[in-house]
């Protein structure tokens, strides 16, 4: 390799261990006490689930595992692959004896996508190893996930860390080239989250914007460069609620321009677009509710489709979403209803249910006069009857009131001409 010209293969790629020895992090399952490393030593290896968040070492240890048992190892992943890949990689098993099978993302796989693993892997051909960010008991069908062990691996130590980039600094031989002196850690550390992936991607860029030898690396010099060059997104930090609290306040303000750059700073940031999906689903009911009841629709329907797509399309979905909500006439009334609704059943504790409204499955309860005297309303005029349904100390306490917009105008002219003047419609 000529250490002057930058390899094309990605540095976190160069810098990926072959042997378990060399593998750093998970002590606790690769080490030698480790339940996986004596598995390995006695080739008596097992289908499994790695269970972890993104960059802290899945796919490696994956492919050391291929490697150290000697089987084929054959590599899908849920995002680009279906049944059809699953059913080729099992026939050729059947022909090879037994194969590795290395899934990501395994928890993007539909139910009939897991269902079309089940015989190779009960029958023994393929030895799975899927990985997954998602928790396995919600994700993987339970038939699947009985046949396979769970691995929960954990993000990357900041003294991990710091190894990780100590060997790349030392065995890279284009970034050894750099003669970067690293004088703090802190933004390195802080910027990686716990990703070793993401610490070798920073180290990489940095690398690429020193202009002396030796250059020393300080926690200002690395901001700097990563302000000008990627987005800088913490997923569990005061970023990421900084940036959802002014995506949905954005939308519930109705400025669709607002809201479709802060989505943009979550995808860019790598924000998991579930979270933006659900997120979008309670504030279709939350701040727009009887407004537009279809808004609570599209933005459920938004939910199962990137649940279903994932990145990098699910973004399309997501900015439909956003910018329909963000233009739809807005209301809070149900949310303030069910507040206000709680905050009486906490001060007023269990008022008792009046007795024509209980239900009677029991000849004793009938017998109390549950049930009784209870009129059935589809058998009135207008399908309404007059009656009290709250209990006798709450009569006429109104909890919803409709909101000034057109769809619950006619709401309160309904229930203004069915209860006259008792709830103040």
């Amino acid at each position: 390799m000529n250490s002057s010209t930058h390899p094309a293969t990605p540095l976190a790629e160069r810098m990926r261990p072959k042997l378990l020895t060399d593998y750093i992090g998970q002590q606790d399952i690769v080490g030698p006490q480790g339940i996986l490393f004596k598995a390995l030593q006695s080739g008596n290896i097992h289908s499994m689930i790695l269970w972890g968040p993104p960059g802290v070492g899945k796919t490696t240890l994956a492919q050391i595992i291929a490697e150290q048992i000697q089987l084929p190892f054959f590599q899908l992943s849920a995002i680009e692959s279906g049944v059809k890949e699953v059913r080729q990689v099992i026939q050729q098993a059947k022909a090879l004896g037994k194969v590795i099978l290395f899934i990501d993302e395994i928890h993007r796989f539909n139910k009939s996508q897991q269902d079309s693993l089940l015989g190779a892997v009960e029958k023994g051909y393929i030895t799975l190893i899927g990985a997954t960010t998602e928790n396995p008991s919600f994700e993987v069908i339970h038939a699947l996930l009985s046949r396979c062990q769970v691995y929960v691996l954990k993000a990357f130590t900041a003294e991990e860390l710091k190894a990780l980039a100590k060997r790349a600094l030392n065995e890279d031989e284009w970034l050894h080239s750099k003669n970067l002196i690293i004088e703090e850690w802190d933004a390195l550390i802080q910027l990686s989250d716990g990703d070793g992936r993401k610490l070798l991607n920073l180290l990489e860029l940095i690398a690429g914007h020193v202009h002396e030898n030796p250059a020393k690396i300080n926690n200002e010099f690395v901001k700097n460069i990563v302000q000008k060059n990627i987005a800088i997104y913490d997923k569990s930090g005061e970023q990421h609620y900084n940036l959802a609290s002014a995506f949905i306040k954005s939308i519930r303000g109705s400025d669709p321009n607002a809201a479709v750059y802060y989505l943009a700073r979550m995808i860019e940031g790598g924000e998991d677009p579930k979270f933006i999906a659900r997120r979008l689903v309670i504030l279709a009911s939350e701040d727009i509710g009887n407004a537009n009841p279809n808004a609570l629709l599209l933005a459920t329907s938004c939910f199962q489709a990137v649940n279903l797509i994932g990145y990098p399309e699910s973004r399309i979905i997501l900015s439909q979403t956003a910018i329909y909500l963000a233009g739809s006439a807005k209301s809070n009334s149900t949310y303030e209803a069910i507040n206000k609704a709680m905050r009486v059943v906490r001060d007023t504790g269990n008022l008792p249910v009046p007795l024509s409204l209980r239900n009677a499955p029991t000849s004793l309860m009938k017998d109390l006069n549950y049930g009784k005297n209870y009129q059935y309303a589809h058998v009135y005029e207008n399908n309404f009857v007059d009656v009290e349904f709250l209990p006798d100390q709450l009569a006429g306490h109104q909890f919803y009131n409709p909101g000034n917009n057109p769809s619950e105008e006619k709401t309160r002219q309904q229930l203004r001409n069915l209860w006259k003047e008792k709830y103040g419609y």
